[in-house]
């Protein structure tokens, strides 16, 4: 007779953020650029570039609202083309991606993947701000891009608001109409948004400093790493304790609250 091993315990769900989280912030320049030509072609704002919108930890709907309001621009008018602006944006990018980003790849980042997607008990995903085509087309010219599925995670065009994409990325990577469970469930990025995203949701977060902010201006994530392998310590850890319901504050790499050693 064969013993009844009960349900099936599903893996945990690691979502990372892309740029400033896998690869520097410099590798987002033709990024920036396709979605101001985006806006330029769809909208017909003359200057996109002039609104100076910061873009970090931003969702490209964001960005677009953000800089059409900055000039004027209705609401009512950006929703209106929001679907052509996205399109356009991704067909931008790719005449502009450059073929090779692997230089600006962060540290360590290709050993820490590999190892995770060598583990039974670890699904990869993306939350990103990222339309999803820029996205695959910027993680493939980095070399990164086999190590995630397309069908796991969410993108800058699924919602406006970065706090709407983890309930999405756990509902694709759900089984049975049910979404992924958030106790199992992890989002690594390297700004506040990121760390907004998780909390929204009530999921762990680690924060990494390899992008536009620092330490003390991630102090709200569960975790701050300074590289991959601390982040590497802290996901090892998280990953032994099964992603608990009520986390508490461990003191590996850099826990919240701590300032820059």
């Amino acid at each position: 007779m064969t013993a009844d091993r009960g349900p099936a315990v599903p893996p945990v769900l690691l979502l990372f953020d892309i740029d400033g989280t896998l690869v520097e912030p410099g590798a987002s320049r033709s990024h920036l650029a396709a979605v101001h030509a985006a806006i330029r072609d769809v909208y017909g704002m003359p200057d996109p570039a002039a609104a100076g919108i910061r873009a970090s930890g931003k969702t490209d709907l964001r960005i677009a609202a953000e800089i059409l309001a900055a000039g004027g621009y209705t609401r009512e008018h950006f929703r209106l083309h929001a679907d052509r602006y996205c399109a356009a944006a991704a067909a931008q990018y790719e005449t502009r991606c450059p073929a090779d980003l692997s230089g600006y790849v962060i540290d360590g980042i290709p050993a820490l993947l590999t190892g995770l997607a060598a583990r039974a008990d670890v699904r990869l995903g993306l939350l990103t701000g990222n339309i999803r085509k820029i996205a695959l087309r910027k993680l493939d010219a980095a070399g990164l891009a086999g190590f995630f599925s397309p069908a796991v995670g969410s993108w800058g065009c699924d919602a406006e608001d970065r706090i709407q994409l983890a309930p999405i990325a756990r509902a694709r990577a759900g089984a049975g109409g049910v979404s992924h469970p958030r106790e199992r469930t992890m989002i690594i990025g390297d700004t506040p948004g990121d760390i907004a995203c998780a909390h929204a949701d009530r999921i762990r977060c680690a924060a990494v400093t390899t992008g536009r902010y620092t330490a003390d201006q991630l102090t709200a994530a569960d975790y701050v790493a300074h590289d991959a392998a601390e982040l590497s310590a802290i996901i090892a850890l998280e990953l032994s304790s099964l992603l608990p319901a009520q986390p508490q504050t461990r003191a590996v790499g850099r826990p919240r609250g701590a300032g820059p050693g």
